[in-house]
């Protein structure tokens, strides 16, 4: 008889594939390199409000720690010890041979500020943005685009760290790291905005007011009950901002108008908090879909069908799934699950370098979708991520030199396209079959 299979146990972030380093492959060094440009770290030196004698020349300067920091996140280095070793043998990215001590390096990452890594990161989506493949917009969303500028996808999610990885943490099994806030767009998955704070139990609204001041006037931001809140609905309409939410249940509300309605849906305009005392002061749209056996309800302040559709209102909400594949890759496929210095300036640090690539490689994945003639969604970033592998070895062999050509030309070996699989269909049939009386 088969031994049955045992479900592995613990946070499926903290599971780590390799220990050993992947190999340093030229023209995705020279893409980040070409994001980065190293010679404009000198300027960031001289921005108001930070202290610059963390900045003073010395080995471990800010061009060095951007090539270790990056490097440590792309080729998947197990820690410290062992980007310390791959410097002082081979380099790392722009960065000559030279030896340092890991505990300049961890001192290093505690003293110099996360926020000229922020603004790099600020730097690197400029430039993302300026590439014609980061403007592609899916045929059916580009109407809608054009309408609103920006869409937006906001969530938070908690850091975690292992103890083995700090001595001075060993008596505790997992030791939370702090809560990150991320916006990524919608239809190009490009990371925009980020934020931190040491408190990982933190909720999200403490963000709120951030991401509002941030989405341009006219933006649309996508976002979920842990926002949920009237006042800050209301903010959205006086400042010509709109919202796709669901709504929270037993929320009590006032249909003012019915919109339009059939047989799986309805389309209303409400007012929310009848019987409260603050009541959400402007109308908000609510609708209801029957999905299999049950209702489901999302909240926006697009009042005008005309220019967000209920059945657009669905599906950008579906969209939300795309942050949470954003934190799965950048915490389980990126390390980001594996603090290397447990300090707060460090952590940002990380996550910025973190994040960083993951532009890098989410760019490289919407240029093999735009090859390949395929939707950006169906193109699997943990399956581009590994081919780089086999890229490498390729061009050791001098079997290739262009990383896109050579991944589209093996994308079926690599798996880089998604299967369509049987939930998916389902999904198209019964949308069809929802919106089939819609106007």
């Amino acid at each position: 008889m088969a031994t049955p299979r045992m479900r592995k146990d613990g946070n499926p972030d903290l599971r780590r594939q390799t220990q050993l380093p992947a190999p340093a492959i030229e023209e995705i060094e020279a893409q980040i390199y070409a994001l980065l440009e190293p010679s404009n770290f000198k300027p960031l030196r001289d921005s108001p409000g930070l202290d610059n004698k963390n900045l003073r020349e010395r080995k471990l300067t800010l061009p060095v720690m951007m090539a270790v920091v990056v490097s440590l996140v792309y080729r998947q280095i197990a820690g410290l010890s062992e980007a310390i070793r791959l410097l002082a043998t081979e380099g790392l990215m722009w960065v000559e041979p030279m030896l340092v001590s890991k505990q300049a390096l961890s001192q290093r990452l505690k003293k110099i500020p996360a926020k000229l890594f922020a603004q790099v990161f600020e730097q690197v989506i400029e430039k993302i943005h300026a590439t014609p493949q980061a403007n592609r917009i899916p045929q059916q969303w580009q109407q809608l685009h054009q309408t609103f500028g920006a869409v937006w996808i906001a969530d938070g999610s908690t850091l975690e760290e292992l103890r083995k990885k700090l001595k001075a943490l060993s008596d505790q099994t997992t030791v939370l790291a702090g809560k990150m806030m991320m916006v990524v767009e919608a239809f190009t998955h490009v990371p925009t905005k980020i934020w931190y704070t040491e408190d990982s139990k933190a909720n999200d609204k403490i963000f709120a007011q951030e991401l509002l001041e941030q989405l341009p006037t006219g933006g649309l931001l996508i976002f979920d009950l842990g926002f949920f809140k009237f006042g800050w609905f209301d903010q959205f309409t006086q400042q010509q901002k709109f919202f796709v939410t669901r709504l929270r249940e037993k929320t009590s509300y006032f249909v003012v108008r019915c919109l339009s309605t059939g047989v799986y849906y309805r389309d209303e305009i409400i007012d929310m908090g009848q019987y409260r005392s603050n009541p959400c002061q402007y109308p908000v749209r609510l609708v209801s879909v029957l999905w299999g056996n049950s209702w489901y309800y999302y909240l926006t302040n697009v009042l005008d069908p005309q220019l967000l559709s209920a059945q657009q209102v669905c599906e950008l909400y579906r969209c939300r799934w795309r942050i949470e594949d954003a934190f799965k890759l950048t915490k389980r496929l990126l390390g980001l699950a594996y603090i290397w210095v447990g300090d707060r300036n460090g952590v940002q640090i990380q996550i910025f370098a973190t994040v960083i690539f993951y532009t890098v490689l989410n760019n490289l994945s919407s240029q093999i979708a735009f090859a390949l003639g395929q939707p950006l969604e169906r193109i699997s970033v943990e399956m581009v991520f590994r081919s780089l592998y086999y890229f490498a070895v390729a061009v050791l062999r001098r079997e290739t030199d262009n990383v896109v050509d050579y991944l589209v030309s093996h994308y079926k070996l690599f798996g880089l396209l998604k299967a369509e699989r049987k939930r998916h269909r389902q999904i198209h049939s019964r949308s069809a079959q929802v919106w089939a009386d819609a106007p």
